[in-house]
């Protein structure tokens, strides 16, 4: 079980490519109408390079090259049958783009429970770097374990 040992552990780096098809596909999926998410002419006129990552799409890429499950079982000792997704936020610094390799370095940064011990949350933390080092974000996501 969850405990706040957990606290300042690494749950490793991954790294992925932003490619402009996912861009294309995850800003219809969510009804994004700004045609700077899908075409690359309107990104350049508005003063991108290319096509911006939408806000939320960086919690989609962060999940990629990492065993949630091994994670949430073995790191955790949550069970997958009684998790849910409580929360995430974001604090931006730059834009992503299309073409970017983002790096993504997750830590626990706290450990709780609510209801007498019924609730136990584990809260991560994500550092967002482009391939230059440059920091583009942090993700805090919680999951909570009934």
């Amino acid at each position: 079980m969850a405990d706040k040992s957990l606290i300042g552990r690494s749950l490793g780096v991954t790294t992925c490519e932003v490619e402009k098809g996912r861009l294309r596909f995850f800003a219809k999926a969510i009804g994004e109408t700004d045609p700077i998410y899908t075409d690359e002419a309107a990104a350049r006129e508005a003063g991108h390079r290319s096509l911006p990552v939408p806000p939320s799409f960086l919690m989609c890429l962060e999940g990629e090259g990492r065993d949630s499950d091994h994670i949430v079982e073995d790191i955790f000792g949550f069970d997958l049958g009684r998790i849910l997704h409580a929360e995430q936020g974001f604090d931006y610094y730059a834009t992503a783009y299309a073409g970017d390799v983002l790096s993504f370095e997750t830590r626990v940064v706290d450990v709780y429970q609510k209801k007498g011990g019924a609730l136990t949350f584990v809260v991560q933390q994500t550092r967002v770097s482009n391939q230059d080092g440059q920091h583009i974000a942090d993700i805090r996501s919680s999951l909570v374990q009934r």
